[in-house]
């Protein structure tokens, strides 16, 4: 699988989440999942909503735009990030 997929609303892409770090930053790419580190307990939704705030931040976008479409219980997620191109996501994201 490639590690950035478009739709058509926006781009697709995998991420391994790591919930109760130090700080939120995106950590860089392991394989095809883009690795994500948030400061917010797996609790209550808290982690999730720190991985769309995180990866707004990077991409540019509202993070409403950003959409965890599978995974919500889990490290291993699959996001959605809406009104962005697979260029503007490559060169946003690290490595």
């Amino acid at each position: 699988m490639k590690r950035i997929q478009s739709t058509p609303a926006g781009v697709r892409f995998l991420l391994k989440v790591v919930p109760g770090a130090s700080r939120s930053a995106i950590a860089g790419w392991l394989g095809d999942r883009l690795k994500v580190r948030v400061s917010a307990p797996p609790e209550q939704g808290k982690a999730n909503q720190a991985v769309c705030h995180t990866l707004a931040k990077a991409l540019g976008v509202s993070p409403r735009a950003v959409e965890i479409v599978a995974g919500h219980t889990s490290a291993e997620k699959t996001v959605e990030i809406l009104g962005v191109t697979i260029d503007d996501a490559a060169a946003r994201l690290p490595g």
